[in-house]
């Protein structure tokens, strides 16, 4: 996010310029990411109209099937909002408090965290996925009762106290989801369908096993360079094996969608659709540290109080041969979401040409 502080800078001045050449910079990042073999969808909108979107690259690259704008992504850690959305879901429902202790829900050996500690990655947990790929037989599919099963019986030594410091936690939440089938009683993969994606008609979107994911004929597979230089499938590296073998682990990952149903969930945030605008506001504050320091991460968020529209709020995915972003610029309903399956590196120059261009939209 460092990249963002400098970016802001140049762009108080930037909007001074016209509206057509602050367009014609994105039109111009766009053509140059084509050109440096960028494969994905980018979306961009503000105050409710679709003001850009387009499609590039290879749905396959095997066969050569192209990109279309409602083809399917996996989103790696955007799927964090929708996780910490349940748990917000769950509060307003009068099932949990997010100062209520984790240890009211979940037996770890790791006492003192809350499920506000889980929401902003100030718990301290040690990552659950070092932990099973040092003793978990990967011959067996693991999910979430494995998972804490593993931490449970090894318990490795916490990073920090909860609260002390932030420190981006997928283990947190995998407890998160577990918590939430725990309040519920009911599966998350199925609870998040009917209360998220059914109600918002995000038809797209849903946590999907890998067979399911085969039989989505607009699913973008990951790819990855080979030694050669070609564009071979992300799931033949070993890199990727974790993908399998943790295949059925919930809340840190694991949804898919396309730029049209992230955009649907993008305003529906704005309209009280799945909870209060008091909850979302509880979302979007930054998390006060023991030492009195604010650690800007919200609920499945991370936040920057200033940038050249106000309040923004995004996140980032990185998964094997994919790379998401979604970036809401929450005063002035402004949105940046960029799916990629090709590993493209360059991200942030998207996104800030993207921003540009916003400034007279």
């Amino acid at each position: 996010m460092n990249k963002f502080l400098a970016f802001f800078l140049l762009a108080f001045v930037s909007f001074q310029t016209s509206g057509i050449a602050q367009q014609k910079i994105l039109k111009e990042a766009v053509e140059r990411a084509k050109k440096e073999g960028f494969s994905g969808v980018i979306l961009v909108a503000g105050k409710g109209e679709i003001l850009f979107e387009e499609a590039m690259g290879m749905r396959t690259y095997e066969n050569r099937i192209l990109l279309h704008k409602d083809d399917i992504f996996e989103l790696a850690s955007l799927s964090k909002q929708f996780t910490a959305m349940m748990i917000m879901m769950c509060e307003e429902k009068g099932l949990l408090d997010f100062d209520d202790p984790l240890a009211n829900y979940i037996d770890i050996p790791y006492p003192g965290i809350t499920i506000r500690n889980l929401l902003t990655h100030t718990s301290g947990l040690p990552d659950y996925q070092a932990i099973m790929d040092e003793h978990w037989d990967k011959s067996r599919v693991a999910g979430n009762p494995e998972i804490l099963e593993y931490l449970r019986e090894y318990a490795p030594q916490k990073s920090f106290g909860p609260g002390a410091k932030y420190e981006y936690s997928n283990t947190g939440y995998v407890l998160l989801a577990s918590v939430v089938e725990k309040v519920t009683g009911e599966d998350f993969v199925k609870l998040s369908k009917a209360w998220i994606f059914d109600p918002l008609k995000m038809k797209n979107s849903g946590i999907r096993a890998l067979e399911e994911k085969a039989g989505v004929m607009t699913f973008a597979a990951g790819y990855l360079k080979n030694e050669e230089g070609k564009f071979v499938n992300a799931n033949t590296f070993h890199s990727s094996d974790y993908t399998v073998w943790l295949g059925n682990r919930k809340g840190p990952g694991r949804v898919s969608s396309n730029v049209k149903d992230l955009y649907k969930w993008d305003q529906a945030l704005y309209k009280e659709k799945l909870v209060s605008k008091e909850t979302m506001e509880a979302a979007f504050t930054p998390y006060k540290l023991d030492d009195g320091f604010l650690s800007y991460y919200g609920f499945g968020w991370e936040i920057k109080p200033q940038s050249p529209f106000g309040k923004m709020v995004m996140h980032t995915g990185d998964n094997p041969g994919y790379k998401t972003i979604i970036v809401r610029y929450i005063e002035e309903n402004k949105t940046i979401i960029i799916l990629n399956n090709n590993a493209y590196p360059d991200m942030m120059r998207l996104v800030e040409a993207a921003t540009l261009s916003l400034g007279k939209w």
